[in-house]
């Protein structure tokens, strides 16, 4: 992360103004911000992290699902395919910001070139003496998450970073 990406404002910042804990998360995707989106909003459908650990074992879907675009108020993500948490908001290809367990999460596309840089932010208050541990834990999935995102979002783009699929 950039210190301009830690200090810019997210949609997360809103919902949750004075947090006890923030993390930030972020990669380069080597795909246009059409290309990446369909993949972000299928975290409705799947964590992408540790299948074993936050999907029962089941696995995220590898390919793109005919899903209808994503509203607030509709759960945020599935693990063990049962819906997780409530969507707050959502813009296209820009943000999809929800809440679970405690936490607000928006994940952003921010234009770099022909790629997107996907942005993944959490705030939390009351996390306490738990931070240290929430912060690691999130560290470790949010990064195989943005991971599994990137690779996904890759296979399906052009070789020339365009938005066909």
């Amino acid at each position: 992360m950039t210190d301009a990406e830690v200090t810019r404002r997210y949609p997360c910042d809103d919902f949750v103004p004075d947090p006890s804990l923030q993390a930030w998360r972020g990669v380069t995707v080597r795909a246009a911000p059409a290309v990446v989106w369909p993949w972000v909003t299928q975290i409705q459908m799947a964590p992408y992290s540790y299948d074993w650990i936050d999907n029962g074992g089941r696995r995220s879907p590898q390919r793109l699902l005919d899903i209808p675009p994503p509203e607030p108020g509709q759960h945020f993500t599935r693990t063990a395919n049962r819906p997780q948490g409530r969507l707050l908001a959502v813009e296209t290809q820009v943000h999809y910001t929800g809440r679970i367990m405690g936490a607000v999460m928006s994940y952003v596309l921010v234009p770099a070139g022909p790629h997107t840089r996907l942005l993944l932010k959490l705030v939390m208050r009351g996390a306490g003496v738990l931070a240290p541990v929430i912060s690691v834990g999130d560290l470790v999935m949010a990064r195989r998450q943005l991971l599994n995102l990137k690779r996904l979002a890759e296979r399906t783009s052009p070789p020339d970073g365009s938005t066909a699929v």
